[in-house]
């Protein structure tokens, strides 16, 4: 994990669980990761495997009921997020916390023009109106790459393209100067061109800014074009965090190997084919007391279906959550 000293969000076991009439759904499970400032997190995993809620979970926005977080710290910059009254929260969330969705149009109003949706913010978080917070929408706008930035305030967001919405998007969330943004999907509904854009844009925003970004995905490829650190979730756990580097050449988790397979290579080999993972997903509906991953291993012990195992460190910035290479335990 990241020096203390330069953390700026900090997670410390927390469990969020999902209360529903066919019962408790463990959706995050003594999840415990922080972020250095102006680092960038890739969070990885299959459909199910508790990113976002975990990520939204931090900033209140898992509707409750159903969703309760029964346990756990969630620290940023010091202070304890969990007791923050109603107000303070929302002061947060869209201003020293920004937020980017997957589908800029779900978020988006088609009623009002971007400018006003960008003024929102802006007079919210910073306490700007008027000519000032237009004259600050304009440069948000032109900050993320959409000419004639001034005159598009006036615009729709059907006016513009995917990609160019979802630049909007990342304006309103940084209108209010975050520290952290979470980016929850921001480029899976985009094509590969406009995903490249939208991945270099972010780049430059955190050289520019300083900012931490926390970068959820289930493609590791993109991770690998972004991310300093990676966090791979499985069954509402962390089961490896690692430099990126580290966890592409030398993943220490079944799971994290068997995403690294599926990749498509690039060398042109026909030999290379895409591993699928056999199996389905761990139901959720109790609380895990074995490897979540086990039914779907190779490399299962049962040592591994009858405890769920804790990280360990393997190396530097690296940690596991498997038995695999203990002694006396799985080949």
């Amino acid at each position: 994990m990241p020096d203390g000293a330069g953390t700026v969000l900090d997670v410390s076991d927390l469990k969020t669980v999902f209360r529903t009439r066919d019962g408790a759904i463990h959706a995050v499970n003594s999840v415990s990761f922080s972020v250095a400032r102006g680092e960038v997190l890739g969070v990885v995993g299959e459909s199910g495997s508790g990113k976002s809620a975990t990520m939204m979970s931090l900033i209140g926005l898992l509707p409750s009921p159903p969703a309760e977080i029964v346990s756990g710290r969630i620290l940023f910059q010091g202070r304890d997020v969990r007791a923050m009254p109603p107000r303070e929260l929302r002061r947060l969330r869209g201003g020293e916390i920004g937020v980017v969705f997957q589908d800029p149009m779900a978020s988006l109003n088609p009623v009002f023009t971007v400018g006003y949706q960008l003024v929102e913010p802006l007079r919210v978080h910073l306490g700007l109106s008027g000519r000032a917070a237009r004259t600050r929408a304009a440069e948000l706008l032109a900050l993320v790459g959409i000419a004639d930035a001034a005159r598009r305030l006036d615009d729709f967001p059907h006016q513009f393209s995917g990609g160019m919405r979802q630049r909007v998007m990342i304006a309103i969330a940084l209108a209010g100067e975050p520290k952290v943004l979470i980016a929850d999907e921001p480029t899976t509904a985009l094509d590969v061109t406009i995903q490249a854009q939208i991945i270099e844009l972010m780049r430059d925003l955190r050289r520019q800014l300083g900012m931490a970004i926390v970068w959820i995905t289930h493609d590791l490829g993109v991770v690998g074009g972004i991310a300093d650190r990676v966090m791979v979730m499985y069954g509402g756990q962390i089961v490896e965090q690692a430099p990126v580097r580290a966890l592409f050449a030398h993943p220490r988790h079944p799971y994290a190997r068997v995403l690294l397979e599926s990749l498509p290579r690039g060398d042109g080999s026909r030999e290379a084919r895409l591993r699928a993972i056999p199996g389905q997903p761990p139901s959720l509906a109790a609380h895990p007391r074995s490897c979540a991953f086990a039914p779907r291993c190779t490399h299962v012990h049962d040592r591994c279906r009858g405890e769920n195992p804790a990280r360990r460190i393997v190396g530097p910035g690296h940690d596991v959550a498997c038995f695999r290479d203990l002694p006396g335990t799985v080949a």
